[in-house]
């Protein structure tokens, strides 16, 4: 055997017999090879720019958005429909990257307890969600998702909407002044419930 070769079992022997230099060298390559593939994403149109028509959400959709995450929504629903047969056929066309610029956080989810709601804006009218917020069981008898009947008496707190706003913008959502400077008007007497229907009713509808 040459000492190449001798070096070499060496090395490879040090490697797989030291528990930790092992770990560190795994670490190194997940990290090299997550680079590798992220990274690119950062400067690519379709990922970074938003979708034709994309506007940011209202300040009744916004309030509605908090809400929607506030009580444990995306725990039960997704919002990312791929690119399956069986997904477009039930869902709609498949997400893309485009629809979610102006989500901070995204609300793509991995867990369907109930299905997924990317397309869900425009399936059902404002009275058939307000049903179902307030108790699933009366247009779905064997629905398993509870009942959310506080919505309807509890306002929106219209006061917490232009920071919110200021903080998007900051991220790259495009308010404008004015757009913040009436958000607590536009907000104002809203109820929680009439703020989720808003939020519902626009996902997934700017996508043509």
């Amino acid at each position: 055997m040459s000492n190449q070769d001798t070096n070499t079992g060496f090395s490879h022997e040090k490697i797989e017999t030291n528990n930790f230099l092992m770990i560190v060298l795994i670490l190194v390559v997940v990290a090299f090879g997550g680079l590798v593939e992220i990274v690119p994403l950062f400067f690519q149109k379709s990922t970074t720019e938003p979708i034709k028509g994309l506007e940011p959400y209202s300040a009744v959709q916004l309030a509605g958005r908090d809400i929607y995450i506030r009580e444990g929504c995306y725990n039960c629903h997704s919002q990312m429909i791929r690119p399956f047969r069986a997904e477009t056929l039930r869902y709609g066309h498949y997400s893309v990257a485009g629809e979610f610029v102006y989500d901070h956080p995204f609300q793509w989810g991995s867990k369907r307890t109930g299905p997924d709601l990317h397309r869900v804006g425009g399936k059902y009218s404002d009275e058939w969600q307000r049903i179902h917020l307030i108790n699933p069981r009366d247009l779905v008898p064997e629905s398993i998702m509870p009942a959310y009947p506080w919505l309807e008496t509890n306002k929106v707190d219209a006061s917490s909407l232009a920071p919110n706003m200021r903080a998007l913008r900051a991220v790259g959502v495009p308010y404008t002044d004015a757009q913040i400077s009436s958000a607590a008007e536009e907000a104002k007497g809203v109820s929680e419930l009439d703020a989720v229907i808003a939020y519902l009713q626009v996902l997934g509808t700017h996508l043509k």
